[in-house]
């Protein structure tokens, strides 16, 4: 029935955060909207997606995420090649990440690069790769679960680096000291394993 028939929406005062990823609302800097397929209250950023309603004479109506995905019958490989995937302001994650610091980062024959990485909190399996930490848009993304880590790869140019390789991918890094190395480390040993650190405690490197 979705699009089909106009839902019954939430009311706004019914909820204090963002129905599909949670965050809290506030007068500044997260105003509530609503899908128009469903009728649930979500975020600005979740409801940056449009879609035909039949109900409402298949115009196109704002909607969240999932009831896109739905309506449109769009598959995963799809929804990547929209930009918004990267589009996540630097600042706002490293804020609220496991880890963040400038890395040196190699892929393949390519030559070493500084790059702001950032972990997450929300999306803590995911690293997240900046020109600089104000950035709004994120240069990549590695989803790190089932990763392999090496962390003393043979020849690599710089001390204090690490490998992430899983098939084809090889993503190296290194870091500016081993301490800095070793809280990666440490991070993305869990990662890879699908797994989150215990204690939310922020490794944040200033």
């Amino acid at each position: 029935e979705l699009g089909k028939r106009a839902p019954r929406w939430i009311r706004d005062n019914e909820v204090t955060m963002c129905m599909k990823c949670k965050e809290p609302f506030n007068a500044l800097t997260r105003r509530r909207h609503h899908c128009r397929a469903c009728g649930h209250v979500v975020c600005w950023k979740c409801s940056d997606y449009k879609a035909h309603l039949e109900y409402d004479g298949n115009k196109l109506n704002k909607v969240c995420k999932d009831c896109y995905h739905v309506i449109i019958g769009c598959t995963d490989s799809e929804e990547k090649k929209r930009k918004g995937i990267l589009e996540i302001e630097s600042a706002e994650v490293s804020g609220n990440s496991v880890i963040c610091s400038f890395l040196q980062y190699m892929e393949k024959s390519k030559p070493w690069q500084k790059a702001w990485c950032v972990i997450p909190k929300q999306e803590a399996l995911v690293l997240y790769m900046y020109g600089a930490p104000q950035d709004v848009k994120a240069l990549a993304t590695i989803p790190l679960l089932g990763y392999t880590v090496d962390d003393t790869p043979k020849g690599a140019d710089l001390p204090h680096s690490f490998k992430l390789t899983q098939s084809k991918s090889v993503h190296s890094f290194a870091a500016d000291n081993e301490e800095l190395k070793q809280k990666w480390l440490k991070v993305i040993h869990l990662a890879v394993k699908g797994e989150t650190p215990e204690c939310q405690n922020e490794l944040q490197v200033n």
